[in-house]
């Protein structure tokens, strides 16, 4: 599966975008839709450079999430988790009661499991509980699938 357009406006919209680097709030430098990749001071970057990195981060994380998933997905569940692994990376998802619970199919309990990643330095980040309420909507979209 790729990422289909649900998945790069998911991004778009909860990482905004932002053409010189920047320091994030953990101090990782970072550029366009939350690119960290080789990022360094005073880089600037083109909105069509930014579309690209977002393609190439996106692809890789798609990758991930094919790696670890043993069940069969929707377009809008792969599409959470996609999200979910270029925002929190795939050792995250990989170590997550919410992998656990899709992986012996209870997709249910595993959709649910999005409200629990809302947290940074221990205190609950209202930009988290909107993505992570907007990945939960994605996993459980009605597509005729396991939602």
């Amino acid at each position: 599966m790729t990422p289909s357009q649900d998945a790069i406006a998911l991004v778009k919209a909860s990482e905004g975008l932002r053409l010189q680097a920047y320091q994030d709030a953990g101090g990782v430098w970072t550029i366009g839709y939350g690119h960290t990749e080789g990022v360094t001071a005073g880089q600037v970057i083109t909105a069509a450079e930014a579309d690209a990195l977002l393609q190439t981060d996106l692809s890789e994380a798609a990758d991930e999430v094919e790696s670890l998933v043993r069940v069969p997905l929707t377009q809008g569940q792969f599409d959470a988790l996609t999200d979910f692994v270029f925002n929190l990376g795939a050792g995250t998802l990989k170590r997550s009661t919410l992998l656990m619970l899709l992986n012996v199919g209870n997709y249910a309990a595993a959709a649910n499991q999005f409200r629990v990643w809302v947290l940074d330095a221990g205190a609950v980040q209202p930009g988290l509980v909107t993505r992570r309420a907007a990945e939960r909507a994605l996993f459980v979209k009605p597509t005729g699938g396991n939602a």
